[in-house]
């Protein structure tokens, strides 16, 4: 009995001591709780005031992405119009010491030039004589339209309206090369590839003449090829850039970069013209006829004097979206 009560007395106090502390420990679990509710309450407040002007600074952040006002190429260095040239000692048609000047490490041009689909061109005479062409231009057109958008064109004897040129086909957005003559006895239009609007593209044709072959290359790969009907004659008369003569089928969108050879380029040749970017220098001096840079002026840089006249072309400076470095 004795040995009973006594622990009976010492347990007693044991348990009313727990129970004091787990009031303790309840009344602390209690207090946390309000504090954590507090925070979320005012974190709440907080997003009530604050949460509007949250919202429009992250709408026109996306606004501003989608101008490209954070594009990288808007902080790359700018070549200013003419910074690099070839060089032609023994005057225009030569070929003997013939260099690069000027800056010419591809830098992105300060302008390319702007057409209205409706009545641009950019037109002009060429000295010369050939039986091989290639033709290559950096294009971003702003959309299909209702047959045939003409990036660049060669032409023979008006008579005949033989032309040689390279466009963007609706409603497919095809990369096409075209050979034809007045009464479309030789005629071939091999197409490739998606041109999707807004995005900048290098587009090159090839005719060479000793294989009667037409070849277009789409950022520098092969899409299509084909044979003609017969031969083409010497191109000896003049050019259009953005317009198909005579004055239609006007190209809608940027252009720039034109080059212009007097020699089928090779593949690789086609492939490293891509990789130098929409601001690369000619990749064959030797056999370069004409060289349009259309930053802000339609001059040729050549050294040929093949220099372009304007009509209803803009030139600007705000062309950066849709671009990518290759």
């Amino acid at each position: 009995m004795k040995t009973f009560r006594k622990s009976f007395i010492k347990t007693k106090p044991l348990e009313k001591a727990s129970a004091k502390e787990t009031f303790k420990e309840s009344f602390i679990k209690v207090k946390l709780l309000g504090k954590a509710s507090s925070k979320a309450q005012s974190a709440m407040e907080y997003l009530m005031t604050y949460g509007w002007a949250i919202l429009i600074i992250a709408v026109v952040l996306g606004a501003l992405f989608e101008l490209g006002v954070f594009n990288a190429n808007n902080f790359a260095p700018k070549a200013p119009p003419g910074a690099c040239q070839v060089f032609r000692p023994n005057g225009p048609g030569t070929t003997s010491f013939i260099n690069l000047e000027g800056i010419c490490s591809g830098e992105l041009p300060q302008y390319v030039a702007q057409f209205n689909g409706a009545s641009s061109s950019i037109t002009g005479n060429l000295l010369f004589g050939t039986t091989n062409l290639t033709i290559s231009a950096w294009i971003s057109n702003t959309g299909q339209g209702t047959y045939w958008q003409n990036i660049a064109e060669i032409y023979g004897n008006q008579n005949t309206h033989e032309t040689l040129d390279i466009g963007v086909t609706a409603p497919s957005g095809n990369a096409v090369i075209r050979w034809s003559n007045q009464a479309n006895t030789f005629q071939n239009q091999p197409g490739g590839g998606i041109i999707k609007p807004n995005i900048w593209y290098l587009v090159t044709g090839v005719w060479n003449g000793g294989t009667n072959t037409l070849s277009i290359y789409l950022n520098g790969m092969l899409v299509a090829t084909g044979s003609g009907n017969g031969t083409i004659s010497t191109f000896v008369n003049g050019f259009n850039i953005g317009g198909a003569y005579p004055g239609m089928l006007i190209f809608s969108g940027l252009i720039a970069n034109v080059q212009l050879y007097n020699t089928p380029l090779s593949a690789n040749e086609i492939q490293a013209l891509y990789l130098e970017g929409i601001g690369g220098a000619p990749i064959d001096l030797q056999h370069l006829v004409a060289w349009w840079p259309l930053n802000g002026n339609a001059n040729d840089y050549s050294g040929n004097g093949n220099n372009g006249q304007i009509n209803n072309v803009n030139f600007v400076s705000n062309w950066y979206s849709g671009y990518t470095p290759p």
